[in-house]
């Protein structure tokens, strides 16, 4: 499958890389490179990941800090959103 992401997953991930690179730049670009490698994952295979809490969407717990929200629309998965796993959703 295809793989997209919205605008609004791509401002989340650039906020979170900025946020990690102040202190310590290497686990920024790891995790960066982490989120991608879950996001490819999802598209080679797409109900690999749970059932997420809001209808339509699939969750990744990408180490215990964060959660990649997805759906699967036709023949793509399109990353939604990258959260906190304290904030809010949905």
């Amino acid at each position: 499958m295809r793989l997209t992401w919205r605008q609004m997953a791509l401002k989340d991930r650039m906020r979170i890389m900025d946020h990690i690179a102040q202190d310590n730049p290497a686990a920024a670009i790891e995790l960066d490179e982490t989120f991608g490698d879950k996001a490819r994952r999802s598209a080679q295979n797409p109900v690999l990941y749970k059932v997420g809490r809001y209808p339509g969407t699939r969750e990744i717990v990408v180490r215990p800090n964060y959660v990649m929200i997805y759906r699967v629309v036709d023949n793509r998965v399109e990353i939604i959103r990258i959260l906190h796993a304290r904030q809010q959703w949905p």
